[in-house]
């Protein structure tokens, strides 16, 4: 019987769907294990072979935990809201309902076709009103909560709403407005409208006015890393910055229980870095500059508050409040048309950029201890979004601000340290100070408490701790993205009661933007008239709690039980990419511990483990255009002008491209012409990078399955290298995986005879090689080293071919081995010898002590220092049973004279040397 891996393959599934095996019950006396996947979007391109390295990870551990005696909750769903969504729709003239729900079952055809072990039942869509419609209960939760400061934790509104009637807000400065303070009599004299803008000051979900990226041809704001030199990374549209009312989530208020919280998970070192640098801790001063001939000020954060007299200009962000303020009539339309530049420019971009800018403001503010006019510029290189959007520059102690003050031709009069001469010269941070009034000859510790000091009792500035991470936007202007359960009515935003849940998305036959900036809802009349919200939540509110809901998912009264969030608790592993580091990770965190504070959850982390899959890359190919219908082969293209154009991998047969199928691809490539290589072939440049339908490398999972089979493919994924090491597909590399199992298989069937297993008992060397492939295959299982199992697996194949095993005793156990990892095939073969259900439910084998320990010793035999065989030996045996051995070894005595010799050297554990 051959390797029919197809008929394998079909047969085990439905086997496994018949018996309903990867049913997963919420039941509490077993030990639980939680294992999950960073859920997909359901794009319409489908699966690529990069895709499934992280779900074949967590598939094989997953059966592996399961086959050890755990409750294994292994689920999969789709976050299938979100702009590209929206956009593949709006692209392909069909509606996100049809696209997504397309998209999700042509994902769930290639999951299945990989064999994962998914409960299907267990299965959440973000897009599903059913689920949305918890989405939407939990945001009025943060929306109806606020942040105790003094408690560190989230409590609810109403509990302000109490306090602020009996003692106004003196003990709940507002996060918002830290000037901002009322009497409770005050507060009972407020109309609704004021309490409920003060309120909203304080809501962890809150609404607001704030710079956005605006892209018009979207009708969107976009986030900073969906921004690329100005456009939208998908379309490649212009994005401007614009004013507009917006949701955020408060989740600044729980920076240093996020940062806390990291000490406590297995998360990288480079991972919790990435979350420790993105929300930015730093301690230091607020101070206020007054601006000149104004009541305004300027208020400025610096964790250096000792260098307060090295102060020579200030700079503000061009987007900053106060810039058309204080801007002068002389200057207005020079900083009109600075600020304009800076609003096509990315956050990003404006953060890398070399070169320097900026415009005077006309404006001078006043040192608060010298009383010196300070010139007031503004810079694309302060952001609006870190600190105060300005800052007081220090030409003698940063190197930004020397080469901007000398860019500039601003004067440096005031000079801290002794080491200031040159046109290129500046101090480093700790300088000596000097020139410095109260705080001169002070180190810069004891400076920086002084000058707090006499902020503080001038009232002028307080010690402050500053974070770097902002409030999370949590509004989008589009369609395909869960309704926001509020009624706006006279300013005042009112939360739909939760029996009115979920608030679900009208159906349109065709949708456009808003007017001003607003949602694609705005537009329906039948919306509008009740007053509801015309944004839509951001692609990632659904995705910030999806792991509870797989905990209890047919939950019709809560987004889960308490007894089922109890049970399953926090998720043990998860896996998924880096590119979610300061995003989705940061967002789920924060989602948690505000349950946690609001009593739904016991746990405030929601994830345990994290594991980071690196990157399946594509070998991408090139041809060598000369003109327009002239193209010349890799080998001689450097005689030529030549622009390299990437083809589809399809028409390539390794290196070898097939000129056929070229001119065919497009119709502008019809009447291609080729300069070949002296052999006659074309042949295409390579390059290795990222695999995407848009390089035209990508490789689709469901080919290589229907040549060789979804075994072979899992096995192959984990083969190509470390799980979170990037590394590039090799389609021919797959070949000699696949050969494995063929060679596997014949350990049990012949092609002619069939079913070759026997009843015999194994032998020593059998049972050694078996027992050290379970131990070295289960560690490498523990530590996600999925490589190097597979290898071992390729070991003992080998092994046990050279024994001529079949014996059942032996190849029962290795069934149960490649359960995880091959389960299709192991399925098969459980069945034929006779395994009771499936192989899914049987345990995993067991690894005995006293075949893994090494007993014996092979020994290089010399004559005369020359090795010329080996022999094995007991590790206790005694020099006089080994000379015995050797002198009696049939190559030995070819090297004797007439069996004569001088002496025999034994060195223990290490050689055997015969001197004649």
């Amino acid at each position: 019987m051959e390797y029919n891996f197809r008929h394998i393959e079909a047969e085990s599934k439905k086997k496994w769907a018949e018996g309903n095996v990867y049913r997963t019950e919420n039941d509490f006396s077993k030990p639980k294990f939680y294992i999950l996947d960073m859920f997909p979007y359901p794009s319409g391109a489908g699966l690529h072979v990069g895709h499934p390295l992280g779900y074949i990870a967590s598939d094989i551990y997953a059966r592996y935990k399961r086959m050890k005696g755990f409750n294994v909750l292994h689920p999969m769903g789709f976050d299938a809201f979100g702009l590209p969504a929206e956009q593949y729709a709006l692209d392909t003239g069909q509606h996100p309902v049809n696209t997504t729900k397309k998209n999700i079952q042509r994902y769930k055809e290639q999951l299945d076709n990989i064999g994962f072990c998914y409960d299907w039942s267990r299965e959440v869509v973000t897009a599903d009103p059913k689920y949305y419609r918890w989405t939407q209960w939990i945001f009025l939760q943060l929306f109806n909560a606020y942040f105790d400061r003094t408690a560190q934790k989230a409590k609810p509104v109403k509990e302000l709403v109490a306090t602020f009637a009996q003692q106004g807000n003196a003990a709940h400065p507002s996060p918002e407005d830290a000037s901002l303070r009322f009497s409770a009599a005050e507060w009972q004299s407020f109309s609704e409208k004021q309490q409920q803008d003060i309120l909203m000051g304080y809501r962890l979900a809150f609404s607001g006015f704030g710079e956005v990226n605006w892209c018009e041809a979207l009708g969107t704001v976009l986030a900073n890393d969906e921004v690329v030199n100005g456009l939208s990374e998908r379309g490649g549209h212009p994005v401007v910055k614009k004013k507009l009312r917006q949701w955020y989530l408060r989740i600044t208020e729980y920076a240093d229980r996020l940062l806390a919280g990291l000490d406590t998970v297995e998360f990288s070192e480079a991972m919790k870095e990435m979350q420790r640098n993105w929300i930015g801790k730093s301690t230091g001063a607020q101070i206020r500059f007054a601006v000149q001939n104004s009541d305004l000020t300027v208020e400025v954060f610096t964790t250096r508050p000792d260098t307060v007299f090295g102060v020579d200009f200030m700079v503000l962000a061009p987007e900053h409040e106060l810039v058309a303020a204080i801007t002068t009539p002389e200057q207005k339309a020079e900083v009109d048309a600075y600020v304009a530049y800076v609003k096509s420019r990315s956050e990003r971009e404006r953060m890398a950029e070399k070169k320097i800018s900026g415009c005077f403001t006309g404006a001078y503010s006043i040192h608060p201890f010298s009383g010196k006019s300070i010139p007031v510029w503004i810079s694309e290189y302060v952001l609006a979004g870190y600190g105060t959007g300005a800052i007081m520059a220090v030409p003698c102690g940063d190197e930004r601000d020397h080469k901007f003050a000398r860019h500039f031709d601003i004067p440096v009069t005031n000079i801290i340290g002794d080491q200031y001469s040159g046109e290129d010269a500046y101090t480093e941070k700790d300088f000596t100070l000097v020139n410095s009034e109260f705080i001169n000859g002070l180190n810069p510790d004891d400076a920086a408490a002084r000058v707090i000091d006499q902020l503080v009792q001038e009232g002028i500035g307080e010690r402050r701790i500053n974070y770097k991470m902002r409030d999370a936007a949590f509004s989008r202007q589009r369609y395909w993205g869960e309704p926001f359960p509020i009624r706006w009515i006279d300013g005042i935003a009112y939360p739909l009661e939760e029996g009115q849940l979920p608030l679900e998305l009208p159906h349109v036959d065709q949708y456009g933007p808003g007017p001003d900036g607003q949602g694609p809802l705005a537009n329906i009349e039948s919306w509008t008239n009740e007053h509801y919200e015309t944004n839509t939540m951001p692609g990632y509110a659904g995705s910030s709690w999806y792991f509870l809901r797989y905990m209890d998912p047919g939950n019709q009264y809560a987004f889960a039980d308490r007894a089922a969030t109890d049970y399953w608790n926090q998720v043990d592993i998860y896996i998924g990419g880096t590119e979610h580091a300061v995003g989705h990770l940061l967002y789920s965190r924060m989602w948690t511990k505000a349950l946690y504070d609001l009593g739904y959850i016991g746990f405030d982390e929601p994830f345990k483990r994290l594991v980071n899959q690196g990157m399946i890359q594509g070998s991408s190919r090139f041809v060598y255009r000369i003109d327009e219908n002239m193209f010349v082969s890799h080998g001689k293209k450097d005689a030529y002008n030549t622009t390299a154009i990437r083809i589809d991998v399809s028409m390539v047969d390794g290196v070898v491209l097939d000129t056929d199928a070229f001119k065919k691809w497009r119709s502008e490539y019809a009447n291609a012409q080729f300069i070949l290589e002296d052999n006659g072939q074309y042949i295409c440049g390579v390059e290795t990078e990222k695999m995407s339908k848009s390089k035209y490398n990508v490789v689709n999972p469901d080919d290589i399955i229907a040549q060789y089979g979804a075994d072979t493919f899992r096995m192959y994924e984990m083969f190509l290298g470390p799980l979170d090491v990037s590394k590039p597909w090799d389609t021919k590399g797959i070949e000699g995986v696949h050969r494995f199992l063929k060679k596997l298989w014949r350990l049990y069937f012949d092609e002619q005879k069939g079913n070759i297993i026997t009843e015999e008992t194994p032998s020593d060397a059998e049972l050694k090689a078996l027992h050290k492939s379970i131990r070295k295959i289960e560690q490498d299982t523990v530590r996600f080293s999925f490589n190097t199992a597979v290898s071992q697996f390729m070991i003992l194949v080998n092994e046990l071919s050279d024994l001529n095993c079949h014996k059942k005793a032996i190849l029962l156990p290795l069934a149960q081995l490649l359960a995880p990892f091959a389960p299709h095939a192991a399925e098969a073969l459980w069945e034929q010898m006779g395994g009771s259900g499936s192989v899914v439910a049987a345990p995993f084998p067991a690894w005995e002590e006293k075949y893994t320990v090494e007993n014996t010793k092979v020994y290089p035999v010399a004559i005369n220092g020359k090795t010329r065989t080996e022999l094995e030996f007991a590790l206790d045996a005694d020099q006089a049973a080994i000379e015995q051995v050797v002198l009696a070894d049939e190559i030995v005595q070819k090297w004797l004279d007439n069996g004569q010799y001088k002496k025999i050297i034994f060195v223990k554990g290490k050689m055997i040397n015969v001197v004649v």
